[in-house]
């Protein structure tokens, strides 16, 4: 007969394998991709480097999934401001301020999730995710100009330019961690992805 795992060891290995993520999000933005080895976050978790592939095949294994849990929860966050209260206009200078935000207050991890050099298996990720917020910001366009609030448009279009304008603006400042950013930086990226999308600024 097969040996199957108990409930108890099931649990373990979970929990194992969480704290392992966990700690593998920590050593990439501290350190970027390339420099989050297998060694790098085994020492962060307190295990040995071999243990880690218990829970992984490989590094670019580990790396998707710290991409996926850390993106998707981006992702999620706007599709909640997106989705939230207000008009669709003021939803999407929300969505832009909230992204941004929350960007620069966790400089090193958004560095690695928009820009910083990365194992083809999270490229490929990224291009994904791209793709997912260009959904969000098509949707609230769309969503604008049916409320005659934004003149008539290509969705998409204009969603992908706000997607790689927005992310563009951000790359600089989060990879200078010391750079010094404020509230103007939010409100001129705020103005510009209105304007992108045809909305009034004044």
């Amino acid at each position: 007969m097969a040996y199957r795992k108990t409930p108890a060891e099931i649990s373990r290995l979970d929990a194992a394998r969480e704290r392992l993520v966990a700690c593998a999000t920590t050593v990439v933005a501290d350190v970027g991709w390339s420099q989050a080895s297998v060694s790098a976050v085994a020492g962060a978790a307190g295990i040995a480097a071999g243990s880690v592939y218990q829970h992984f095949p490989s590094k670019a294994a580990l790396a998707v999934e710290v991409f996926r849990r850390a993106a998707g929860r981006e992702v999620e966050v706007l599709g909640e401001v997106l989705h939230g209260p207000g008009d669709p206009v003021e939803r999407l200078a929300r969505g832009v301020q909230v992204f941004a935000r929350r960007a620069l207050e966790n400089r090193g991890l958004a560095y690695a999730l928009l820009a910083a050099p990365s194992e083809p298996a999270v490229g490929a990720e990224r291009l994904d995710f791209r793709r997912r917020y260009r959904a969000l910001w098509a949707e609230v366009v769309r969503e604008g100009v049916a409320a005659g609030q934004l003149p008539p448009q290509n969705a998409e279009i204009t969603a992908a330019a706000l997607t790689g304008a927005i992310g563009e603006v951000l790359v600089d400042p989060l990879g200078a961690p010391d750079a010094s950013t404020g509230d103007a930086l939010l409100t001129d990226l705020t103005t510009a992805a209105l304007r992108c999308a045809g909305a009034p600024t004044d």
